[in-house]
């Protein structure tokens, strides 16, 4: 689908990379990974034809789109939420105009037999029907799962997307890049604004709809679960693995390991040869063999090393006073602005617990960390236990950073004891290596002080870490590290966070925030992500696609819990009877999904195929088109009648 040929990119005669080749295939799903700095970013921009290569081409077929998600982008605001997603179908208005001015002609004209009628004829006829096969005028439908998908409510979609931050209005634009499902797709760093549902959400369509994808991204779960393939940029080459995330980096460590040997090996062979040379330089009976080792030595390829990994840095918190046992307790704690944003939230957390804040943005989790830190009045009681000393992370704690004093200092002032030997190591570990640490605060990006301010905090004695979207700018290695020192933290730890990889093995009970509720699960975050699927299931008129909020289960919690306690003991052949029905019911239920994933999957490729000069011109693909259509609307009316069932069950 698409072949890079021979690519070469230099920065200011810096080669990012040089004679790079590889094919992308309809259908891919491939990680694009490497250190920060190595152009990935750069290579989706050549790849989107924004930007050309210092040499080398990118081919594709005639026909092929690409669509291209950057990190950061204009964004548009005059328009409606709605509106803005609307304009991914201009390509349908531009087909529905040729449509009407093909109606025009064919009234006025009176050659009814010609040829060139005939023509205009069969013209029309097939801009009707690829009209019909891409919709029609019932796309709006499409654009309105999709947002829900992605974190809209039904409400917002009527709101200016000037009243939206920065965030939302890249879901937009998100949105807008997947209704118009291009055959490839170049995601640099999707998940950074969403929440948990939105990026499973995304992983599903990913998975099931799109065809070719290149991502970029820090969120190891999700790379896992969309990526077959990865891609590494690595010492200014490409390193092509067949395999998802997590093989990667065992199949990484295991060719660095060889690496090294050969280096090793090679760097032994250099010291003979030079050793040799230095000793019978002057001999003149051993000139010829001193020439010949010369030769040898000017003949050797320098063996390159792939870059230093620094996850093996182990980074703790320094020493701090104990508190209380209980750091912090909530009771009957409400707040509204105009409306409801949290109500009556009852919680407990023990010294030493570490918990997670889940829930869709905008539910009241930031909200809960203010009433915490105080900056905000409340309705109810908060109580933070005896000597606990807060140490918080914000977005906006990068602001708080003095722009004066360059990255090593700012850290050197907080370090205390040993660390201070091992600053430049716990630099590099969060990207800030070699002369990136004589930099002046006031010169670096903006994600680039979010993460200096996080490793000031892990130097600071503190024994209660609120913590809010720590990871957002952090690359894998420094997630680990990070998660690791979290886990070694003998304090009290609050994650708002979304990155399902890094919380998972670190917290032991996760607070689900929605509806102006939160509840408390026990358990890691996947035992979470499993009791919400579950609530799922059973909720009646969940989308294939798209989990329903954890609200609709709490509403229907009270009623089926109450319509228990007033129904009589059932016998235990009865039970075991409802329990084989309930097994059928869920078996069915997820045999009907896994049908329509595949059946929207081979819709996606035959419409891909129609989409092209000759598909268009092909009938049959029209009559296989509607057959499958019919086939999706069977196979939905089995899985809601399932579903029903098993709700009612």
């Amino acid at each position: 689908m698409i072949s890079v040929e021979h690519l070469s990119i230099e920065f200011s005669a810096k080669p990012l990379f040089t004679d790079v080749s590889f094919v992308v295939n309809d259908r891919d799903r491939i990680a694009l990974t490497g250190k920060n700095g190595a152009g990935k970013s750069t290579l989706l921009k050549v790849i989107a034809g924004e930007q050309r290569p210092t040499e080398g081409v990118v081919a594709s077929p005639r026909g092929t789109t690409v669509g291209y998600l950057p990190q950061v982008m204009e964004l548009a605001a005059e328009r409606t939420v709605v509106d803005e997603a609307l304009l991914a179908f201009e390509h349908i208005h531009e087909l529905q105009a040729d449509i009407g001015r093909m109606q025009a002609e064919m009234a006025e004209r009176t050659d009814y037999e010609s040829e060139a009628y005939m023509a205009l004829v069969e013209r029309y006829t097939h801009a009707e029907e690829r009209f019909r096969m891409l919709g029609g005028m019932n796309f709006r439908a499409e654009v309105e799962r999709t947002l829900i998908g992605l974190g809209f409510d039904r409400s917002d979609f009527d709101r200016p997307t000037r009243e939206l931050s920065g965030g939302w209005r890249m879901r937009i634009e998100l949105a807008k890049l997947l209704l118009r499902q291009p055959d490839v797709l170049l995601l640099d760093e999707p998940t950074n604004h969403l929440d948990i549902e939105s990026i499973q959400w995304l992983e599903q369509y990913l998975m099931q709809r799109a065809g070719a994808v290149i991502l970029v991204s820090h969120d190891r779960a999700f790379i896992n679960n969309v990526t077959t393939r990865t891609l590494e940029i690595s010492c200014g080459r490409i390193w092509d693995y067949k395999v998802k995330y997590d093989e990667y980096v065992r199949l990484r460590a295991e060719r660095r390991e060889q690496q090294l040997r050969a280096y090793e090996n090679q760097q032994k062979e250099i010291a003979e040869l030079k050793d040799f040379i230095e000793r019978f330089r002057y001999k003149p009976t051993k000139a010829v063999q001193v020439q010949e080792r010369i030769k040898q030595l000017n003949r050797i390829v320098p063996i390159e090393v792939d870059e230093v990994d620094n996850s093996a840095l182990h980074l703790k918190f320094p020493p701090c006073q104990r508190s209380g046992d209980f750091p912090l307790i909530v009771e009957n704690l409400s707040k509204s602005y105009q409306h409801p944003v949290i109500q009556h939230v009852d919680l407990t957390i023990r010294r030493g617990e570490k918990v997670a804040f889940v829930g869709r943005n905008g539910e009241g989790k930031s909200t809960l960390v203010k009433c915490i830190l105080g900056e905000i009045p409340f309705e109810g009681s908060l109580k933070v236990g005896h000597n606990a000393q807060i140490g918080y992370f914000a977005q906006n704690q990068a602001q708080l950073l003095d722009p004066e004093l360059t990255v090593f200092d700012t850290i050197d002032r907080v370090a205390r004891g040993d660390i201070r030997t091992r600053i430049r190591d716990i630099l590099g570990a969060f990207m800030f290596g070699g002369e990136e640490a004589d930099k002046k605060v006031k010169v670096l990006s903006g994600g680039e002080r979010s993460r200096l301010a996080m490793i000031k905090l892990l130097l600071e004695p503190v024994n209660f870490l609120i913590l809010d979207e720590p990871t957002n700018h952090l690359d894998m290695r420094s997630k680990d590290v990070l998660k690791e020192a979290i886990a070694a933290f003998d304090g009290t730890v609050i994650l708002v966070s979304h990155d399902r990889q890094f919380l998972d093995g670190l917290v032991e009970k996760v607070y689900s925030f929605a509806g102006g509720r939160v509840r408390e699960h026990l358990g890691g975050i996947y035992d979470w992500i499993e009791s919400e699927h579950k609530a799922d299931i059973v909720a009646a008129g969940a989308a294939p696609l798209r989990q329903t909020k954890p609200v609709a289960a709490d509403k229907s919690a009270p009623a089926t819990s109450e319509k228990t306690a007033s129904a009589p003991r059932k016998s235990y052949e009865e039970q075991k009877a409802a329990a084989r029905e309930r097994r059928k019911l869920e078996r069915a239920v997820a045999d009907a999904e896994a049908e329509m994933g595949e059946l929207e999957a081979a819709l996606h490729l035959l419409e891909a195929k129609m989409s092209t000069p000759d598909g268009a011109a092909d009938m049959s693909l029209y009559e296989r088109h509607g057959r499958l259509k019919q086939q999706i609307e069977e196979v939905e009316s089995r899985w809601l009648e399932a579903s029903e069932s098993l709700a009612a069950l």
